[in-house]
């Protein structure tokens, strides 16, 4: 990579973070899953090793047998991200995932009763202060008074709290790589152990997920609220993907920002979170992923043993109006002090639908590695670009996502020279510019993905769970292939003409502010 290229693959790296608070490594495992299966000879041997059951309660679970060593992952994923977000509350699924972390009714207190009545005076003392503080009519001197109150409310109740017990008790057991995160579409909680530590895992997990306590939630909505600030507040690229969402978004949640926007998170209650967890943490909405040197008979046990008679809840409820039709392009342009930036995006399909694997090749033809064409024609021959890249399934793909192109231009390179550039590519490809040889590259580069993403035991757990939850069976990480094998150049040619319209995208961009204030 040359110098020039570093700050514009760091915007790709914050896009993608931007997206959905996904570490780095996760959004690998995720991109490798999506489209790239093996063939049906590996699915044959690879099932005999897949033990998979569903409690009476509706939680799934998917056992893969791996012993090349004596440790186990595990893996909780749950159907909820951002997307499901009620209506004044975005931004609660993640702030769910920081209560995940804070134990039990047992782990994490010196005293769970006395714990319990400060955290609901703390929340009464909360709710006064904060309709105060937005009540024009209210006396400045009364809501300092409630503040100073549930401040003090606050102290009361952490006096009670053991910092950091739950993860101390799984480092103590030998665990690693405790963590989770929150998409658009998902949240998933993971760590590894020992094979003999398997119970200690069932324990643990169900107890937080079966009573969360929510201890310290506001001083974990601050920490969300300081993630918000760093990510997107003080950062341009965080702005211009939030502006291009809700301009490309005007009626369906894939338009609100996962971090959440500052005043849902301002307000969001302990009440609206234990609401949240009820309505989205059901057994039927949850899938649990164990992969390494474990016996299935003996996991079957544990998970009736453990979450056997956690309770089935409703049926979850679907988000938010589907997005209607865009009929003409939305444009907009933002002057930071930055470096200029170019964001397109197309409105496309979910993953389910039958042109989301024509689509996902596409992004790939264009931009994935030096050998695509946007990469060879504004990187290396033109040098019109520190970077450029396509994708698919932005900001998620469970429902109807965007085909996404973004660039960082060279410097002295107007960001509609970009544009015009990128354009042509297009336009090329309807006209069936592209090759067999780029089309069965593409396809190979993605098997060689989902092999990476299957080579550890967290990629194992991760992947056949959202396969799972989101495409009906974890069986799909190798069947799939067979859907992108049949891909088509006529195919490449037809969706991009069908999606691919300059009326069915938003374009925001981002001019630097000292350029555009010296321009005439």
């Amino acid at each position: 990579m040359n110098r020039r290229s570093r700050p514009a693959f760091s915007a790709f790296r914050l896009l993608r973070r931007l997206s959905a608070s996904v570490p780095a490594a996760v959004f690998a495992l995720f991109a490798a899953f999506a489209p790239a299966p093996l063939a049906a000879q590996d699915l044959d041997a690879f099932e005999e090793k897949v033990t998979e059951f569903t409690l009476d309660n509706g939680l799934h679970f998917i056992i893969i047998e791996r012993d090349v060593a004596p440790v186990a992952s595990f893996l909780t994923y749950v159907k909820v991200g951002g997307v499901d977000e009620p209506v004044g509350n975005t931004g609660i699924a993640h702030i769910f995932e920081h209560m995940a972390f804070k134990g039990t009714d047992v782990i994490g207190t010196t005293d769970w009763q006395a714990e319990r009545e400060a955290i609901d005076r703390m929340d009464r003392a909360y709710n006064a202060w904060f309709a105060a503080s937005v009540d024009p009519a209210a006396d400045s001197a009364a809501v300092r008074a409630l503040r100073e109150t549930f401040e003090q409310a606050q102290e009361e109740a952490g006096a009670f709290v053991v910092n950091n017990e739950f993860s101390q008790i799984v480092d103590r057991s030998g665990g690693v790589g405790m963590n989770a995160f929150t998409s658009s579409d998902e949240t998933a909680y993971f760590y590894s152990l020992p094979q003999n530590k398997a119970e200690l895992w069932f324990n643990l997990e169900s107890a937080r997920f079966r009573t969360p306590v929510f201890r310290e939630f506001y001083i974990e909505k601050d920490v969300v609220m300081e993630e918000r600030r760093m990510r997107t507040d003080s950062n341009p690229v965080g702005r211009l993907v939030e502006r291009f969402l809700k301009e490309a978004y005007t009626v369906h949640p894939y338009g609100n920002p996962v971090v959440g926007w500052a005043e849902d998170i301002q307000s969001t209650t302990i009440e609206d979170a234990r609401a949240f967890y009820s309505t989205y943490y059901v057994p039927s909405n949850m899938t649990i992923a164990i992969a390494g040197d474990v016996d299935p008979d003996e996991m079957r046990r544990l998970a009736e043993l453990y979450f056997g008679d956690m309770p089935a809840g409703e049926p979850v409820p679907e988000p938010g109006k589907p997005e209607p039709p865009q009929s003409e392009e939305r444009r907009f342009i933002m002057s930071e002090p930055s470096q200029p930036i170019w964001l397109a995006g197309y409105h496309t399909v979910s993953s389910t639908h039958p042109d989301y694997p024509a689509l996902t090749l596409l992004g790939d033809i264009i931009s994935s590695g030096r050998t695509s064409r946007l990469y060879r024609e504004l990187v290396e021959e033109t040098r019109m670009a520190l970077a450029v890249q396509a994708l698919n399934g932005f900001p998620g793909t469970r429902y109807p996502s965007m085909f996404l192109t973004l660039a960082v231009p060279n410097q002295g390179v107007d960001v509609l020279e970009i544009e015009q550039a990128i354009d042509r590519q297009i336009e090329e490809v309807k006209q069936g510019a592209i090759t067999r040889e780029e089309l069965e590259r593409a396809i190979t580069n993605r098997r060689a993905n989902i092999v990476r993403g299957l080579n550890s035991n967290s990629g194992l757990a991760l992947n056949a769970a959202t396969a799972h939850a989101l495409e009906g069976d974890w069986r799909t990480l190798f069947t799939q292939l067979e859907d992108f094998s049949n891909v088509t150049l006529d195919d490449l040619m037809r969706v991009a003409e069908t999606y691919l319209r300059v009326e069915n995208r938003t374009v925001g961009i981002i001019e630097n502010a000292a350029q555009s204030a010296a321009s005439p």
